[in-house]
């Protein structure tokens, strides 16, 4: 798990924007903020700025319209500094959800910078069954995305490249969550995460390992091997 409570640990260039993104939600949700956790990409050393939006939990005492109706406002600015909506939640939506979104909160557990407040990720208790059975759903969710996709290109294999590409973040994700059902609970990157199914599967997964590396997919072959992958892991986990 990393798991850090210093600005040091996000990327340079990331460190003035998201002081200030930090600053501008602390002075709107005054007393009703309780913590601000980044995460994902930008917390585990992957940040790219040509693919990758900064990710970020507000966690509040309570939900109100109006606060994020006022954070909206400063949408455009901080989306140019490549710096997402934060998800609202409160300590107890984050409890009662983790058994609807344990690869989210994985996600989210694996790797995170908390900025300011306390730490409402890194203790958190996921069941097995409910990151399985999530694991399943997502990977025969992303097969009919790729077929539903396959059908709207009309042949155009730039359209194809386009759809490998949208799907890696769900994808490594999702991946990430079965190594952690094999006992792999330390976050990877996305090539040792592919190594470390290999490794598990005696499989090998070259449209996997393309769609995660964040090169285009290009062609029929590339995109005809991804969803084979796919498929195959919606099978392997199933069996698990």
């Amino acid at each position: 798990m990393n798991v850090t409570t210093s600005i040091d640990a996000l990327p340079e260039g990331m460190r003035t924007p998201v002081r200030e993104f930090a600053e501008v939600l602390r002075s709107l949700a005054e007393d009703n903020a309780l913590a601000l956790t980044f995460y994902g990409a930008i917390a585990a050393g992957a940040f790219d700025p040509e693919r990758h939006s900064a990710r970020s939990v507000l966690v509040v005492k309570k939900i109100e319209l109006s606060l994020l109706r006022r954070i909206a406002e400063h949408g455009p600015r901080f989306g140019k500094n490549r710096i997402a909506a934060p998800l609202i939640m409160t300590p107890a939506y984050i409890h009662d959800s983790l058994d609807t979104f344990p690869l989210e909160f994985l996600e989210i557990q694996q790797n995170h910078v908390v900025l300011f407040g306390d730490d409402h990720f890194a203790e958190l208790t996921l069941a097995e069954s409910d990151v399985r059975y999530q694991c399943e759903r997502e990977l025969k969710v992303l097969a009919i995305s790729l077929r539903q996709g396959l059908l709207a290109a009309a042949g155009r294999d730039k359209v194809l490249a386009d759809i490998g590409t949208g799907i890696g973040e769900g994808l490594l994700r999702t991946v990430r969550g079965m190594l952690w059902l094999k006992g792999r609970r330390d976050a990877q990157s996305g090539t040792l995460v592919v190594a470390e199914l290999e490794n598990l599967t005696s499989r090998r997964f070259a449209g996997l390992r393309q769609a995660l590396s964040g090169s285009a997919a290009t062609g029929w072959e590339a995109f005809e091997q991804l969803y084979g992958d796919i498929v195959a892991l919606a099978e392997i986990v199933d069996a698990w």
